[in-house]
């Protein structure tokens, strides 16, 4: 996905107005257990409303305002030291 691409999603995803049962914004959260049990659930829910994609995004608030993360996925590591 080209930059464009992803800042007009992050932009429609802002749009709803708040997080939903397939949207969910993180300012950081570097807790790999608590990072699979959201994609988890998000992938469930986004199925059960017939969205293509559930969204997990960092670097926003819950109340959509963008502040950026320190959260850096590729350098962290999950259970048994696996890349997360």
């Amino acid at each position: 996905m080209e930059e464009k691409e992803f800042i007009e999603l992050v932009e429609e995803l802002i749009s709803y107005g708040c997080e939903n049962e397939w949207i969910e914004f993180k300012e950081n959260n570097s807790e790999p257990h608590l990072i699979g049990e959201y994609i988890s659930a998000l992938s469930n829910s986004a199925c059960l409303h017939k969205t293509k994609h559930g969204y997990l995004i960092f670097g926003i608030t819950n109340k959509c305002q963008i502040n950026g993360t320190n959260f850096k996925p590729r350098k962290e590591k999950g259970k048994g030291n696996e890349n997360l």
